[in-house]
C-alpha cells in the first residue's frame, strides 16, 4: 500500500495501521486515512491519477496502466463518464417499463 501511496504522489506517509488496513498520511497532528481498499473514492482517485484503464467485463477484472496514452485527462473526466454511462443504463432500463 505504501508503494502505492508512493505512485500517487501521496506524502508524507506517517505509518501503516494493520488494525483497520490503512495510511495514515499529512501531519501528525491532524493526518488523514488512505484506505484505497475500502474507500472507493480513495481507489478511484489513484486510478485517475496513475492513468489506469479499469475493465469490468462478466469474465473479471483487468487494470492497465496506460502509460503514454491519456484516456483521461483529469479525474473529473473519470466521474463524469461514469456518471453519464449510469445514465445510459437508467435511460435504457426507463425504455423496458
Amino acid at each position: 500500500m505504501e508503494l502505492a501511496a508512493k505512485a500517487a504522489g501521496i506524502r508524507p506517509v506517517l505509518c501503516y495501521e494493520s488494525a483497520r488496513n490503512c495510511l495514515r498520511i499529512g501531519d501528525r497532528k491532524s493526518y488523514s486515512l488512505w484506505r484505497p481498499l475500502q474507500d472507493d473514492g480513495d481507489a478511484l482517485r489513484l486510478a485517475a491519477y496513475q492513468h489506469m484503464m479499469v475493465d469490468l467485463s462478466r469474465f473479471g477484472i483487468a487494470v492497465e496502466h496506460t502509460d503514454g496514452v491519456e484516456p483521461c485527462r483529469e479525474p473529473e473526466d473519470y466521474r463524469r463518464a461514469i456518471v453519464r454511462a449510469a445514465a445510459e443504463i437508467g435511460k435504457a432500463m426507463q425504455e423496458k417499463h
